[in-house]
C-alpha cells in the first residue's frame, strides 16, 4: 500500500532529504508503508551524481545542494510539483531501469490527463514535449522542451527522490544551470504551453494515473509528513 502525503508550505531541501532517508530505511525494515510525497521547494539547484561543474553557470543565484540521486543539475522551486517516490523496487521486480521507465510512463499518463503529449527520448531521462512552434536547432533537429525531470536513488531496494513536473515555475530560474546536461533544447511548463493547470489539478492527475502504471491503490493521506 502507498501513503500519499502533501505539504502545502515550501519544504527546505535538507529537511526533505532527511525525512526521505528515514522513511526509506523504515520501509526497508518493513516498519512503514510506501509513500508518495507531493511538495514544493524554495528556489534551489541540486547536483546529481553525474553533475558536471561547468553546467552550474550561475552558482551564486540560488543555494546549491549535492544530491545522492542519479542525474545532473536540476532546478526546484515554487510552481513546480515535486513528487518524492518511496517504493519497494524489490517487490516490483528488482529492475531499476524498468522502474525509471515506469516513472516516465507515470508522468506521460499524467500529462495526457490535460491532453498534452509527453514523450521519452533515448539517452535522455525525463519527459519531453515537441515544440513545432519554435525554430529547429541549427542542425535541423526539431525543437523539444523538457517538462519533467527524474532522478532516483535506492537504499536496500527502496527508492527515494523522484520526479518534478513544471506546472508554473519561473522558467528563467533554469538559466543558472544546464538542465540535466542537455544543451540546445529548452524547458517548458504546463502554463507556458497555454494550459491553465494548477498544482491541485496535477495532484489529482498523479493519483488517478498512479495505479495505471504501478498497480497500487493509495491509502490515507496526511500533511505534512511526521
Amino acid at each position: 500500500m502507498v501513503q500519499w502525503i502533501r505539504s502545502d508550505e515550501l519544504v527546505p531541501y535538507e529537511a526533505a532529504v532527511t525525512w526521505m532517508e528515514d522513511r526509506a530505511a523504515a520501509i526497508a525494515r518493513g516498519e512503514a508503508d510506501e509513500a508518495i510525497w507531493l511538495l514544493e521547494h524554495p528556489p534551489l539547484y541540486t547536483a546529481g551524481t553525474s553533475a558536471k561543474p561547468a553546467d552550474l553557470t550561475d552558482p551564486d543565484r540560488f543555494p546549491v545542494y549535492d544530491s545522492k540521486r542519479g542525474g545532473q543539475y536540476t532546478y526546484h522551486g515554487p510552481g513546480q510539483r515535486v513528487a518524492y517516490v518511496l517504493l519497494d523496487v524489490a517487490a516490483r521486480g528488482h529492475d531499476v531501469r524498468a522502474f525509471v521507465q515506469q516513472m516516465e510512463d507515470w508522468v506521460i499518463a499524467t500529462l495526457a490527463e490535460f491532453n498534452l503529449t509527453g514523450e521519452k527520448r533515448e539517452g535522455r531521462v525525463g519527459v519531453w514535449v515537441a515544440r513545432p512552434d519554435k525554430p529547429a536547432l541549427p542542425d535541423g533537429t526539431p525543437r523539444e522542451d523538457k517538462i519533467a525531470a527524474l532522478g532516483v536513488r535506492l537504499t536496500k531496494w527502496v527508492s527515494y527522490h523522484g520526479l518534478s513536473i513544471n506546472v508554473e515555475p519561473d522558467l528563467s530560474h533554469f538559466d543558472g544551470i544546464v538542465p540535466c546536461g542537455i544543451t540546445g533544447h529548452g524547458v517548458t511548463s504546463l502554463v507556458d504551453l497555454g494550459l491553465p493547470v494548477t498544482l491541485d489539478d496535477v495532484d489529482v492527475a498523479l493519483e488517478k494515473t498512479f495505479g495505471q502504471i504501478f498497480g497500487t491503490a493509495p491509502v490515507a493521506r496526511r500533511s505534512p509528513p511526521a
